[in-house]
């Protein structure tokens, strides 16, 4: 199990000056003067500029640049926004944020997606099953920022259940509408995953064996069938998971959320570099390590996989 990790966090290296040095090299080749697009239509000073561009090492070579974030990076420094502030500061502000919003969202797709899943399952062919596997397509054909705003006029303006943007409300109680959204928009193949895991799971011989040795219905489901059943639906939310963490941008922006979408939308329209490159070097980590532990939990619902 050790010598797993090991090799798992080893191989965060390549990916990290993969991804870092790739992104870098994007924004490097973006059209535009990022320093001119501060100033708007102001005519900025030339002198500030060009203290402004040997700052922040603008008219450096592209692998000169990249030499200077990586070491800064290997020194805790992210680098600094083009207003002054710096990046770290930024993370540490909207990455909680859309922390919470991925966390309630997945538990939302997990819950609808097990027990709509297994009870579909359970009546394969009926019309239950039938009725779900219907609002599943329907979930999966519509465009989410169509959900957004369906939910944000009837929930949130119509019956007023909700607040119909988020704002400076963005503890946990403040991101229940777009958590909805999300969960609802993710949930659709996670329960068509689970559905079908259920179904070759109860036609395994071990699943009659433990009737046959006298076991209830009530014991044989959850303790034998969902355990086992449960593997692709967690692959498929660990996924949903470390992309809602790079931020839903579309549905931050519907709903007015302070998080990393909308943080890294505006960075890269801007054409700043370090923000960019920050967030996805931090967001590189994040998703290795979030998958890390999802194999590592396959060892716990499944004790045939081993890590050898």
């Amino acid at each position: 199990m050790l010598g797993y990790i090991l090799r798992r966090l080893l191989q965060v290296i390549p990916v990290f000056f993969g991804a870092t040095l790739l992104i870098y090299f994007l924004v490097f080749a973006m059209p535009g003067d990022p320093i001119l697009a501060l100033f708007g239509d102001r005519t900025p000073n030339p002198a500030v500029v060009e203290q402004l561009r040997e700052q922040y090492h603008l008219n450096d070579p592209f692998l000169v640049q990249y030499w200077y974030y990586i070491t800064g990076v290997f020194q805790g420094d992210l680098g600094n926004t083009f207003s002054g502030r710096p990046v770290s500061e930024v993370l540490a502000e909207t990455l909680p944020v859309t922390g919470r919003l991925a966390v309630m969202a997945i538990a939302i797709e997990f819950a609808l997606a097990i027990v709509i899943g297994t009870i579909s399952a359970l009546r394969k062919g009926k019309v239950f099953d039938h009725a779900m596997l219907g609002i599943a397509l329907v979930a999966i054909a519509i465009p989410i920022f169509v959900v957004a705003f369906l939910a944000q006029y009837f929930l949130a303006i119509q019956l007023g259940w909700f607040k119909p943007t988020v704002g400076s409300d963005n503890d946990w109680g403040g991101l229940w509408l777009p958590a909805i959204v999300l969960g609802f928009s993710l949930f659709a193949v996670s329960m068509r995953l689970m559905r079908s895991s259920v179904i070759d799971t109860l036609n395994q011989d071990w699943v009659r064996t433990a009737y046959s040795k006298g076991l209830s219905r009530n014991r044989v489901i959850p303790v034998h069938v969902l355990r086992n059943s449960l593997i692709p639906v967690i692959t498929n939310s660990a996924t949903n998971f470390g992309v809602l963490l790079v931020g839903a941008t579309v549905t931050e922006g519907i709903f007015n959320v302070p998080g990393v979408g909308n943080t890294l939308y505006q960075a890269a329209i801007r054409n700043e570099g370090p923000t960019v490159v920050s967030f996805v070097t931090v967001f590189v980590i994040l998703y290795v390590l979030v998958n890390l532990v999802i194999d590592l939990l396959y060892g716990l619902l499944d004790p045939r996989i081993r890590y050898a």
